[in-house]
């Protein structure tokens, strides 16, 4: 004991010193300028290129939130989404009783609501406005939900059972394929549910009577999917199996009920809608009655009451095609990689199956080099802009106040589409956060998806028109490290879409390349996408990617 608190005292004691000099390092240009005036404040602009690098099919099982149904843009075509996941038991079940009967079946997914446009009427109940859907209100498709034939691995065998299975955006045939014919939501009487199915804002109600006062109550909640299964189904796929054990573990319950398969199909003259949905809050509700045990004294049977919950919360998978027949032409017909070259005159970013951009800070020239005690030389491989800013002429050290990338959106092929409220920007040569991302640990507890606001990244809109504008990144401690660490690599930065700013790890390309290899997981559950202008010269000034930077130089 004496020794593991000894031990334990020394690497507390490191770890201060350590995240202290890390601070010191990475902050210290704020604390140098407090209540100093002897210096000069200048911004400069820098030559940033930047080209589009399309992902193509990416891994997509267990994503925090998962897109359902069709969403039509005019810049990226088509995107119809369906989706596949396990079930698990809320608790095992290893016995049934006598004459088991199925009273009803319900599977509920709860939809985001938009808290701020929230309604309380005068009769008590609350009228509600979707979050989280794309596309034109109430649209409706067809829904067919089935019972998965697909049995989805935790483990890898490739791997040797050693690492997580993965499985991809463009596996939807593969599912497709397995699933089992009883279609599940068969409510012939409400086509809400099937045939003409939409996403309904509309509060749910249920009434329950109370078996003494016969007094009847209502209760009320929020929105959601709620779909009547097919009760002879699950009389037989679960009531029945009870008593073999089928129900005895999550393990052999997974593998002999593989789970649901979610199919949307357009139907004529609809164009369809998208929702993101956290399927992980979904159950699927049995209710059911048998035979109990009579009273004492009596032969009377009594019907007991039972439930079973099913959740939804298994190995899942996203399953996303894309059409380009009627819209998206123009991305569509891009390379799989722009021009790293000269860089492209716009950049397309899309989630999903989609397109990150690749960004190369400073100007690719590079005609003179500094050596390790700052003698200028020949060609060393790294850009003159950056150079100078490491090696200024007259040896005062910049000292960075802060930087900037700041990206202006095309507005004009924007017009009808859907923007994406942040974009975010990664180390794409580690594929791995910026320090920037790291040390900022700003929150905000009303609206989750607008912490790390000192990173930033979010839209800024036109106060007329309410439409994008631009979005900005601070990348200060990137470029800090950068000038200040001469052996540190001007790594390539990449800019997606962000569905989830508190999501930072990446996801497989299937097919990778020498280009690209993963893509941050949370581009992959953002179904939209945007256009921004590129870095290139023959981009307008006022329009052209640029990097800022602010910075103070003693006098």
């Amino acid at each position: 004991m004496i020794n593991n608190s000894f031990f334990k005292n020394i690497f507390l004691l490191f770890s201060v010193i350590f995240l202290t000099s890390c601070d010191k390092e990475f902050n210290e240009i704020g604390g140098d300028l407090i209540g100093e005036n002897n210096f000069d404040l200048s911004k400069q602009s820098y030559s940033v290129l930047g080209y589009t690098q399309k992902t193509n099919a990416v891994q997509s099982n267990n994503l925090e939130v998962n897109p359902l149904g069709i969403y039509s843009d005019s810049n990226f075509g088509q995107t119809s989404a369906n989706f596949n996941t396990q079930l698990t038991l809320e608790s095992v079940i290893t016995s049934v009783g006598a004459n088991p009967f199925v009273e009803s079946v319900v599977l509920t997914i709860p939809y985001y609501v938009d808290n701020t446009q929230t309604k309380l009427n005068t009769d008590g109940t609350r009228t509600y406005v979707l979050d989280s859907i794309y596309g034109p209100e109430k649209a409706k498709m067809k829904l067919s939900v089935y019972e998965s034939g697909f049995f989805m691995r935790d483990l890898d065998p490739a791997t040797g059972f050693k690492s997580p299975q993965k499985y991809y955006s463009n596996q939807n045939a593969d599912f497709d394929g397995l699933k089992l014919p009883t279609l599940l939501n068969d409510n012939s009487a409400d086509k809400s549910q099937n045939e003409e199915f939409f996403f309904d804002s509309k509060e749910l109600s249920v009434v329950t009577t109370d078996t003494v006062t016969n007094a009847k109550t209502t209760t009320y909640s929020p929105p959601s999917m709620q779909l009547t299964l097919n009760r002879s189904f699950f009389k037989t796929k679960i009531i029945d199996a009870i008593n073999s054990g089928k129900l005895a573990s999550n393990e052999v319950f997974k593998n002999y009920f593989r789970g649901l398969y979610f199919k949307i199909e357009k139907i004529p003259g609809s164009a369809g809608n998208m929702a993101m949905l956290d399927f992980t809050k979904g159950k699927i509700t049995i209710k059911y009655n048998e035979d109990g045990t009579p009273a004492a004294g009596t032969t009377k049977i009594p019907r007991v009451k039972k439930t079973i919950e099913l959740n939804l919360r298994g190995n899942s998978v996203s399953l996303l095609t894309n059409d380009f027949s009627s819209s998206g032409a123009a991305y569509n017909a891009l390379p799989n990689t722009g021009n790293t070259t000269e860089g492209d005159d716009k950049l397309f970013l899309r989630g999903g199956e989609g397109a990150v951009s690749i960004l190369e800070l400073f100007n690719k020239t590079d005609l003179k080099g500094y050596d390790a005690n700052g003698v200028l030389g020949g060609p060393n491989g790294i850009s003159d802009e950056l150079d100078d800013l490491r090696n200024p002429a007259d040896g005062k050290k910049l000292l960075v106040n802060e930087a900037n990338l700041v990206f202006h959106i095309d507005a004009a092929s924007m017009a009808s589409s859907k923007e994406p409220q942040r974009i975010y920007v990664y180390d794409f040569t580690n594929n791995r956060p910026i320090v920037d991302f790291t040390l900022d640990p700003s929150t905000n507890a009303a609206d989750p998806k607008k912490s790390k606001s000192i990173l930033d990244g979010l839209i800024r809109k036109d106060a007329t028109s309410k439409r994008g504008t631009t979005y900005k990144v601070r990348i200060t401690n990137q470029i800090r490290n950068l000038i200040n660490n001469k052996d540190s690599t001007n790594v390539k930065l990449g800019v997606v879409v962000t569905e989830s700013i508190a999501v930072s790890n990446s996801y497989s390309v299937r097919n990778a390349n020498s280009f690209i290899k993963q893509v941050p997981k949370a581009s992959v559950m953002n179904p939209l996408g945007t256009i921004i202008f590129g870095g290139k010269s023959t981009v307008p000034a006022d329009k052209r990617l640029k990097l800022e930077i602010y910075f103070t130089k003693p006098n």
